[in-house]
């Protein structure tokens, strides 16, 4: 895919960008690797410094870089300002969190035979950064917040279609007064990730992507030995019971489906109802998807705008009509507007079936898929024999469900009465297919940092 910003709204090539020569990757790698050696000194409290200031100048910018967001990957204003806002929070979270976070950890020394033990937090260095389009700014800043104020360096490889917020961010971060090289931006194509991977001067990576991307990267990863994080995608489940509130539930529903005109991969995307209640819900919940407003993403008044690239509007064609072919039942939308773009309308299917292709994948655009079902049972053993597992949803205000479903549905995070998101504070990851290891909170600083272990014996003449 060539390098380029892409009206998603209207199809026009609005900029095309030069890839990294060799000669000025090799650069780049060289840079960083030496910006390594000396940004792992810095301390936690200049760090924290640089990152609010990088928070300070974001915020100033918020409308300006939301509209950036929009025109490159067609997120309605609304959702992109709050993407800003979000990420103005996570760099604020890490400024002041993190110091804590990075100091030692004091063992049992006595215990061990030692005077004292302790476990240090260090650096591992370069990490390379290979992410998506769906959340251009948010996904690229949960890493580069908590890697920064770890101490390590990084390399963003961002998705060819949104170039221009990848290269905002190395301005942002250059802005905020970040020694130079700490964060740089690779404009390459996915075929030359590799290369870098294989670096000896790369030692870490993580990616959001897709299954075969995160496949890929895994194997590269561990064919060099070194530390990869991978958050490829789910097929959220969001169950109904019949003790919750159903205007509260819809209404979370149609969030959950349409968020980020329906791509994000922690989207409720299979929705299953209990019998006692399946008839009002889904009645409420076509309703009121059919009643969102599709349109230019730049209007406020615009509920979902278009699909972020021509091929993602292919696949979600290609998934609902295989679905209707083998016997699927289409309750609001299913169809392509007549309209330039990449639009494609809110959409409630049922009746699914094991044979079709949606059943077993990702469907990241605006479809929903309904089942009714007896019993939180069926609906988890449904739900879990999917091969995705990164977030789920419960809406009960019975104590004895919500037990059953923290302990039994296969997944990274379980939410109740509240839709998944991503929390700079708490861990957010994926199980199964959807990958491994995690990001935000201390946990995903902490994945690429080396968890040193300090042993100090007594001195020569036993005085301690």
């Amino acid at each position: 895919m060539a390098i380029a910003t892409i009206s998603p709204v209207t199809g026009e090539v609005l900029e095309r960008f030069d890839e990294l020569t060799p000669e000025e990757l090799e650069d780049k790698l060289a840079r960083a690797a030496a910006a390594a050696a000396s940004y792992r000194l810095t301390t936690p409290e200049q760090r924290a410094g640089w990152v609010e200031h990088a928070a300070a100048h974001l915020e100033k910018e918020t409308d300006s870089v939301a509209r950036l967001l929009t025109t490159e990957m067609g997120k309605t204003l609304r959702a992109a300002r709050e993407e800003v806002v979000k990420c103005v929070r996570g760099l604020r979270f890490y400024a002041a969190e993190a110091p804590a976070f990075l100091r030692d950890r004091p063992g049992d020394g006595p215990g061990v035979g030692a005077r004292q033990t302790y476990v240090t937090y260090q650096p591992l260095g370069v990490v390379l950064a290979v992410m998506p389009w769906n959340f251009p700014l948010w996904q690229a800043m949960r890493f580069a917040a908590p890697a920064l104020m770890a101490g390590n360096v990084g390399l963003l490889k961002h998705a060819s279609n949104v170039p221009r917020t990848a290269l905002y961010m190395e301005q942002l971060f250059r802005d905020a007064g970040f020694p130079d090289d700490v964060f740089q931006t690779l404009l390459i194509s996915s075929g030359r990730v590799e290369q870098v991977l294989r670096d000896e001067r790369l030692a870490a990576a993580t990616l959001t992507g897709s299954e075969p991307a995160g496949r890929s990267v895994a194997a590269i990863a561990g064919d060099e030995i070194k530390k990869v994080v991978l958050e490829l995608g789910g097929s959220d489940p969001f169950i109904v019971m019949p003790s919750t509130d159903l205007e509260r539930a819809t209404d979370a529903a149609v969030r959950a489906r349409c968020l980020n005109n329906g791509q994000s991969c922690i989207n409720g995307k299979r929705f299953f109802v209990h019998a006692d209640v399946a008839e009002a819900f889904i009645g409420m919940f076509v309703a009121k998807m059919g009643a969102l407003v599709v349109g230019d993403p730049m209007d406020d008044g615009t509920d979902v705008g278009p699909l972020a690239t021509e091929s993602g509007r292919r696949d979600v064609e290609a998934y609902v009509e295989d679905a209707v072919s083998k016997g699927a039942t289409v309750l609001v939308g299913g169809e392509r507007p007549d309209r330039p773009g990449w639009f494609y309308p809110p959409t409630v299917l049922t009746d699914i079936s094991p044979d079709m292709n949606m059943f077993h994948e990702e469907v990241f655009g605006p479809v929903a898929q309904v089942w009714t079902v007896s019993s939180l049972e069926e609906a988890l053993r449904i739900a879990n024999g999917h091969p995705y597992g990164l977030g789920s949803n419960l809406w009960s205000e019975d104590e004895a469900e919500r037990a059953l479903f923290v302990r039994d549905v296969q997944s990274g995070m379980a939410f109740i009465n509240g839709n998944t998101t991503s929390y700079p504070e708490i861990p957010f990851g994926g199980v199964k297919r959807s990958g491994y290891g995690r990001e935000l909170s201390d946990l995903g600083m902490r994945e690429f940092m080396n968890a040193k272990t300090v042993w100090i014996g007594e001195n020569a003449d036993g005085t301690s």
